[in-house]
């Protein structure tokens, strides 16, 4: 699992850079001071064996985050040595989330964030957000930063409607020892207040259409690897269709990618499901007829990398277009 974990921090697609030229050498010396303690006691919180050390790292790594926060100009600093923190900027640079994620010893997760707005005079405002996931039955719901869906976001895209950003985050929970989450969110600020969630997950064109949703999320099976990201070439977000591998579909935990995929794409200002991306294109005449499941060719206990599965699906989409 924390293989797992800091594969999907060094895949994530790379922050874009922020310029320095709005902190001052002073500054920025200040910070790199307190970068040193803070990539230590951030790899505790992962690495160290025991809950209790882990716990007790991230208890101290908080107010240390804090505090280097809070010197002039920080914001332009990237803090490119905390390896077990993610750090998201959206296109337009006007904020970035941190989150990290806590393993307890029953392999379950909690998670950790905070907002940093970009701010005129270069001073701190931010945004800690508190992982109420345990405690909300109902994930399709808007919330708040005190009402936090906790998650590890790996990825995020910009978009606008009618003059409004709204700012789509992707991001992972390890969930438990049986299955993982990947989740879709909407960010958005109302009086300069972040929101999580809307309701622009759309099933209008689904064959049987399901009500509008304010976020997408998926579980699946602790053990394989499931992709869930936007495709800059397709346009589309993509991700793994899942079925559960011993036809018990009331159990997430045996759900398993069967090699076709679904998505979403942005549309009047929703994201509209797509129920299959790709589709065969049938010669003149031929009915298609439906092949057996090759369990050999689906090797659901390898684990494929992010990489794999994004050239999987390039290459699919060519050999389709070709037809």
């Amino acid at each position: 699992m924390i293989k797992r974990l800091i594969c999907i921090l060094i895949a994530c697609s790379p922050a874009l850079l922020v310029s320095a030229q709005r902190i001052s050498p002073a500054s920025a010396k200040a910070i790199a001071e307190k970068e040193d303690s803070l990539q230590y006691i951030s790899a505790q919180i992962v690495f160290a064996h025991e809950q209790e050390q882990r716990e007790k790292a991230c208890d101290e790594f908080i107010p240390k985050l804090v505090q280097a926060l809070k010197v002039p100009g920080s914001f332009y600093y990237k803090f490119d040595s905390l390896r077990t923190v993610s750090i998201k900027y959206p296109k337009d640079s006007t904020f970035r989330i941190f989150t990290w994620a806590l393993q307890r010893d029953d392999r379950s997760f909690r998670h950790f964030g905070a907002i940093q707005l970009k701010t005129a005079d270069n001073g701190l405002k931010l945004f800690p957000l508190f992982d109420n996931s345990d405690y909300i039955n109902n994930w399709d719901t808007i919330t708040g930063p005190k009402a936090w869906i906790g998650c590890l976001y790996y990825n995020i895209l910009q978009t606008q409607y009618f003059n409004k950003q709204y700012y789509t985050l992707f991001g992972w929970d390890g969930n438990n020892f049986q299955s993982q989450k990947k989740l879709i969110d909407m960010l958005s600020f109302e009086n300069g207040q972040p929101v999580f969630g809307a309701p622009m997950f759309s099933f209008a064109e689904d064959t049987i259409r399901k009500p509008t949703r304010n976020r997408f999320y998926i579980e699946y099976k602790q053990d394989v690897n499931v992709s869930l990201n936007y495709n800059p070439e397709m346009q589309l977000v993509v991700y793994d269709h899942l079925i559960s591998e011993s036809n018990e579909p009331g159990k997430p935990a045996t759900y398993v990618p069967d090699m076709d995929y679904e998505g979403f794409r942005w549309k009047a200002g929703k994201w509209v499901h797509v129920e299959k991306i790709f589709h065969d294109a049938l010669q003149q005449g031929k009915e298609p007829v439906p092949q057996p499941l090759d369990q050999r060719k689906k090797e659901l206990q390898r684990i494929r990398t992010d990489e794999e599965v994004l050239g999987e699906i390039n290459n699919s989409g060519k050999k389709k277009k070709k037809n």
